[in-house]
């Protein structure tokens, strides 16, 4: 029975110097959303989140974080405390190699050496130990070939895949088209719904999985 669940939301920002950073749109709002919806169902939730300007939901404990090492390190150390992670966060895939602790003053950046952040999805799905697991993915291209190699590759339970369009905007838009894979191979297509609502959904088929 799930009784604990650890979301993480939100972008993360990787440092270049005091004043600059690299990033993503990630608004953080559809990991809020279902927060507060396993909030009101009576369950215990913790929400991880990089930089947004949402407020914590009522009654869930916010541990903020900035980077991917910070969401990393907090989400290993509260894991174990979880029934179910909802990885909805928007972690950024590189950092830059050094980060300088003044502002670089021009023309002092030319070339900024990245190196790749953990995987923090990854090592989530092997540390799974009768734990579900759900990820997120947003494609530009061939949405359900690239989810399901994720949901496997990643040892998820459930995949929920959205694709950034031309004219559909993801980040910042409040009604989305998805579609949620989970680990029997069971698709469903979720099309134009508020994130409020999607939230729901996605709670509905996370707590009618069974723990393995």
């Amino acid at each position: 029975m799930i009784k604990n669940i650890l979301v993480t939301a939100g972008p993360t920002r990787e440092k270049i110097d005091p004043v600059r950073y690299i990033s993503n749109y990630s608004t953080g709002k559809i990991g809020y959303e279902i927060a507060s919806a396993a909030k009101s169902r009576g369950l215990s939730v913790i929400l991880v989140s990089g930089p947004t300007r949402l407020a914590a939901p009522e009654g869930v404990k916010l541990v903020s974080v900035e980077s991917a090492d910070d969401m990393r390190k907090t989400v290993l150390k509260l894991i174990r405390r979880s029934d179910c992670v909802i990885m909805t966060a928007a972690v950024a895939d590189w950092r830059p190699k050094h980060s300088a602790r003044r502002k670089i003053k021009k023309p002092g950046i030319r070339n900024i050496e990245l190196v790749e952040n953990p995987d923090i999805l990854a090592e989530v799905g092997r540390l799974k130990k009768k734990r579900i697991t759900v990820g997120f993915a947003l494609e530009t291209e061939n949405l359900e070939k690239n989810a399901l190699k994720k949901l496997k590759d990643k040892n998820l339970d459930i995949i929920v895949a959205n694709r950034l369009t031309p004219k559909k905007s993801v980040f910042g838009d409040n009604v989305l088209d998805v579609v949620m894979i989970d680990r029997f191979g069971n698709r469903t297509g979720i099309f134009n719904k508020p994130k409020s609502k999607l939230a729901k959904i996605i709670l509905d088929k996370v707590l009618k999985l069974r723990i393995h």
